[in-house]
């Protein structure tokens, strides 16, 4: 990790309430979280939650179709980003869906950002205990849709929830 960057408590909250797929009332169930943007925060000191870019399970179906493809569109062109993204996918035997960890580092970032997400990810990754997927991409072509993402978990894509 690089020096001084911690990894904020509300980040490890809002992935371990992720992992939960069971809660007890509906209301929770439509406020449970399907897709989250980690950034650093302004002073380069803390891996924050992004506010206003995420989705909620009670998103899907009505404002959003696919969950994956709107986090792929959350992400920034010019910035590096980490996501989770509870996404769906079909294997041979079975369709699954999994957390996700996404680190985007384009190309045309600065260079001081990709050094400084680069060098945390370890360290958000260790505080993130039980993420089983992970994907990185620097081009847009790597992440850009839900084939892409199956394919590189192994399996093939799966049709939105």
């Amino acid at each position: 990790m690089a020096p001084g960057v911690a990894v904020s408590d509300r980040v490890i909250k809002v992935f371990d309430d992720m992992k939960v797929h069971h809660s007890s009332t509906p209301e929770e169930v439509k406020k449970r979280k399907k897709v989250v943007l980690f950034c650093l925060s302004k002073d380069k000191k803390n891996i924050i939650l992004e506010e206003g870019q995420e989705i909620l399970a009670s998103d899907v179906g009505q404002t959003v179709d696919d969950p994956y493809a709107t986090c792929v569109k959350l992400l920034p062109d010019k910035d590096c980003r980490y996501a989770l993204c509870d996404a769906p996918y079909k294997t041979k035997e079975s369709k699954k869906e999994d957390l996700v960890f996404i680190f985007r580092a384009p190309e045309c970032a600065p260079l001081k950002s990709k050094v400084i997400y680069a060098s945390s990810k370890d360290a958000i990754k260790k505080k993130l205990t039980g993420i089983k997927r992970e994907l990185q991409a620097n081009c847009y072509e790597e992440v850009k849709d839900q084939c892409t993402l199956a394919e590189k978990l192994g399996g093939s894509a799966s049709s939105p929830l």
